[in-house]
């Protein structure tokens, strides 16, 4: 059973960047997603596991997994302008199993 994702509420532009380190050591940055999300720009404080408060400036929704089997760090920008760090990511799942979304906490 899968539950609708409401297409209808993707309205922002956005690009999700993938980075990590090759083999060489060079920092690289690979396009994972580049098409409309649903961004909530709500800022709120979350506490890390060092006791120490980090702010978060928004989260993005996304149907479906983007990057199945990888562990999303990078950044997205928004609009094409605003670079933002991502700070963590959920994959909530559906009841037959499958990833319903993908949701990312930015910094």
């Amino acid at each position: 059973m899968r539950f609708p994702f409401p297409r209808w509420n993707q309205v922002t532009p956005v690009k999700v960047y993938l980075t990590y380190l090759s083999e060489d050591g060079e920092p690289v940055e690979d396009l994972i997603y580049d098409k409309k999300c649903f961004y909530d720009e709500r800022s709120r404080q979350v506490m890390t596991a060092d006791r120490q408060l980090v702010r978060l400036s928004g989260l993005i929704i996304i149907e479906g997994d983007i990057a199945p089997g990888k562990m999303i760090e990078g950044y997205v920008r928004i609009n094409g302008g605003e670079r933002k760090n991502i700070y963590g990511a959920k994959r909530p799942r559906n009841p037959d199993g499958s990833v319903f979304s993908t949701e990312l906490e930015l910094k």
